[in-house]
């Protein structure tokens, strides 16, 4: 139990309910609150620390989104089992990106537009703010942009991913150890080669899980096995063992079902790891964008044994056509790819490259993202409200608390062809579904993924127009 108050400061530079929050996860961590025990109810410890039920809740809510805790309904929060070998660094208390600059920025002044009929909406992207970073490239860097990209990517955009993961996702790494390319699936085919190097052959994916990538191991000549998901992400106890090999995972936005791994898992799926001196690829997918809770910290965070390869992406969270991506490759594999790095050519823009670079580095990366989560957030309030009201019959929102999208479960078993055609019917209108099957024993999509953020505020009122037609379909 709670047998000593936490020194709160509201000087500290840091919210009161993250501070909170931090004191009640490292008493967790060390054992002073064991497994089982119920933590003081949102009434009681806020009279205790002078604070308001808001701030309770809030850190609260936060250990129960990272695992810390669970709620049960009508009794309260009690702490979950948690198995620990080794000390825990303290990741969850780095600052959010939103959180590094308090800067505004200014939207870009463009109304809502139509590509190949469907929604799009330009308000997403400062593009002011980019074409002024690109701007400055053209003028200081002509020498660099005469030269040839290097494999690994630019030292200027390296140097800025590694500072921006360290504070925003938890992970420690030297600017050396990342790889830049063009899109997720090149750099899969790059850790591919590295694989093959350590006699790795092997490759577990979750199911359901992220397609394009099982297509690229199979093709490069890697067996592979699909391992079930719960709804605390991939069945650990289910990997192989006894085996090196590599799983391939999103512990902090499953696609497609937006589940959260918790903590106590993402330490049984490092050791797993350790004891079959396996890898893990982390992708990172879509994690900064979150609207109930803080972002999760990542599980290359955790990871003291080199065992992760963490990739990340900015498709997301800059505009959709710029296919830059990276990874961060353990000390040992990054030794490994430079043996062989030299013989590949960067696939990603040099321009583009050195222009997020400044981006970063002038604080724009940073305000666009608090900007775009509490747009995306906006527009996801108003829509749920809309889909329950004139769709209700037809979906179930299944998770709408992160990404760019939401996924809508069909009510009624519906034919493969059946949710194709809704999915054209969509396009028809606008707006963005894609099919997708959300069970592993599913044999037909009996859900859709929805492209909300696509649709521009200016655009939501005719929305119940539109889903009124699907509705109809």
């Amino acid at each position: 139990m709670l047998t000593v108050m936490p020194g709160l400061n509201n000087q500290a530079g840091q919210p009161l309910y993250r501070q909170l929050f931090a004191f009640i996860r490292d008493e967790i961590l060390a054992g002073a609150i064991p497994a089982g025990e119920k933590l003081p109810s949102l009434r009681q410890l806020a009279q205790q620390l002078g604070l308001s039920l808001t701030t309770v809740r809030q850190a609260y809510d936060q250990l129960a989104v990272e695992g810390y805790v669970q709620n049960r309904p009508r009794s309260g929060f009690f702490v979950n089992v948690i198995t620990i070998e080794r000390a825990v660094r303290d990741s969850a208390d780095l600052a959010p990106a939103a959180d590094i600059l308090n800067r505004s920025i200014d939207d870009a002044g463009l109304e809502g537009q139509q590509v190949g009929g469907l929604l799009f909406d330009p308000a997403n992207f400062n593009f002011i703010k980019w074409r002024k970073c690109y701007q400055q490239v053209m003028t200081d860097h002509i020498a660099a942009l005469l030269q040839e990209g290097r494999p690994e990517g630019e030292p200027a955009l390296r140097k800025q991913i590694a500072r921006y993961i360290y504070q925003a996702r938890g992970v420690r790494c030297d600017w050396r150890q990342i790889v830049i390319s063009a899109g997720t699936q090149q750099l899969i085919n790059l850790l591919c080669l590295i694989l093959r190097r350590l006699d790795i052959s092997l490759v577990s994916f979750e199911d359901p899980g992220y397609l394009p990538v099982r297509s690229i191991f199979r093709d490069r000549g890697f067996r592979s096995q699909l391992i079930a998901i719960d709804r605390e992400g991939i069945v650990v106890e289910r990997l192989p063992a006894n085996l090196q090999s590599t799983v391939y995972v999103s512990p902090s936005n499953q696609f497609p079902t937006g589940s959260i791994m918790p903590v106590g898992r993402r330490y049984a799926l490092l050791e797993w790891a350790r004891t079959n001196r396996s890898l893990i690829i982390e992708d990172d997918y879509n994690s900064e964008l979150r609207y109930d809770s803080r972002p999760v910290p990542s599980l290359a965070g955790l990871d003291e044994e080199g065992s992760v390869v963490y990739i990340g992406a900015f498709s997301s969270t800059l505009y959709p056509s710029a296919k830059i991506s990276y990874m961060v490759l353990p000390t040992t594999l990054s030794q490994t790819f430079q043996e062989f790095s030299a013989a590949y050519d960067q696939s990603c823009s040099k321009a583009e490259q050195l222009t997020l670079g400044l981006f970063m580095e002038q604080g724009y990366y940073q305000s666009h993202l608090r900007r775009i989560r509490k747009l995306y957030a906006q527009k996801r309030q108003i829509i749920s409200e809309l889909i329950e009201r004139h769709c209700g019959k037809t979906f179930r929102i299944l998770n709408n608390s992160s990404g760019l999208h939401m996924l809508l479960e069909l009510r009624q078993a519906r034919h493969k062809k059946a949710a194709l055609a809704l999915c054209q019917a969509a396009a028809k209108v606008g707006l963005t579904f894609s099919p997708v099957m959300i069970r592993p024993d599913d044999d037909q999509p009996s859900a859709v993924l929805f492209y909300f953020t696509r649709i521009p505020l200016n655009q939501i009122d005719s929305l119940a127009g539109r889903l009124s037609y699907l509705t109809d379909k």
